[in-house]
């Protein structure tokens, strides 16, 4: 006897000891909570929203879970610790207290959440970034290309692109245009900005302010097809002048990107070794351009080969020298 009530009560020291064990990510070099510390100004912002709602409701499911112990309790048959009334009918307060703090929750979750919060970081016109912008500041701007399986991220303002690979300046507004040549995907760095449809044909804007430099992931969010585990991208937030020396660099490059090259880069390819590549040279308007032809039946189509012999598909890929 003495033994099983032993072995109940080290069960529930263990449980108890449990929680203790999410404090100890923090010793990690990578903690697996990384996607619950934004470091981007609509990350942060869409954060706080959700943790405002969760307390919120929260408090209501709390409370609704003590008043139904304490129901329990009281009122147990044969404890005598409350009275019972058979005429009882009705109770102004109990009325006030069930549909009051529902109202109040209601109203006040509307006006914080659903109304500022829409406005805030809704990532067309994000009043969280766009509110705090200089006059004549200098925002960057990045046009996102999806592909089967890439990401292309064209710099309009410095006439390059990189692929697989975001850059961006701290402290600085950036500005997407989002679209996709065949895969409908989302474009998402949970650190540093919410998520965001990619879709063929289409434009979809975003955008991202952060002030914590250092390498955040990115992913395509939605699974799209045989490359999508590989479809990732690192995203880099470098000090300016780190970021001016980055252009730099990537402006000596001797890759060049018109529509003919891209192309050739847009069709199917599995990101298998996180290749990135560098364009001097885009082809102006470029985005655009791409748009257009997909609205028009431009298509990349995919090699039946590669889904049905994935793993001999990546040998010929890597025989072409793709990989």
């Amino acid at each position: 006897m003495f033994t099983r009530k032993w072995q109940q009560l080290r069960w529930v020291r263990y449980v108890a000891l449990a929680p203790l064990l999410l404090l100890l990510n923090g010793c990690a070099t990578h903690s697996i909570w990384w996607i619950f510390d934004p470091r981007g100004v609509g990350a942060k912002a869409s954060f706080d929203y959700m943790m405002i709602d969760v307390v919120v409701m929260l408090g209501i499911v709390g409370l609704t879970g003590i008043m139904i112990v304490w129901f329990m309790w009281r009122y147990h048959k044969g404890k005598n610790r409350g009275t019972y009334d058979g005429k009882w009918a009705h109770s102004t307060t109990i009325e006030v207290f069930v549909w009051g703090i529902p109202i109040v929750a209601v109203g006040f979750l509307s006006w914080a959440v659903a109304i500022n919060g829409s406005f805030a970081v809704n990532p067309y016109n994000p009043t969280v970034i766009t509110r705090h912008m200089k006059p004549h500041g200098n925002p960057i701007e990045v046009d996102v290309i999806a592909t089967d399986w890439q990401w292309l991220f064209i710099y309009p303002q410095y006439h390059m692109a990189v692929a697989n690979e975001l850059v961006v300046p701290a402290h600085t507004p950036v500005f997407f245009k989002l679209t996709s040549t065949a895969v409908t995907t989302d474009f998402f760095v949970p650190q540093l900005l919410g998520m965001i449809d990619v879709m063929p044909g289409m434009r979809t804007k975003d955008a991202l302010e952060s002030d914590s430099i250092g390498q955040y992931q990115g992913v395509a969010a939605d699974y799209c097809g045989a490359g999508t585990s590989w479809m990732l991208f690192k995203t880099h937030v470098l000090s300016k002048g780190d970021f001016a020396s980055w252009v730099h660099h990537a402006q000596q490059s001797t890759g060049n990107l018109s529509i003919a090259g891209f192309n050739q880069f847009a069709e199917p390819y599995i990101n298998i070794n996180n290749k990135i590549e560098y364009f001097s040279q885009v082809q102006k308007g470029l985005f655009n351009q791409v748009i257009l032809e997909v609205m028009h039946g431009r298509k990349w189509p995919l090699p039946m080969f590669m889904t049905e012999n994935m793993v001999g598909y990546l040998k010929k890929q890597a025989a072409e020298h793709r990989a």
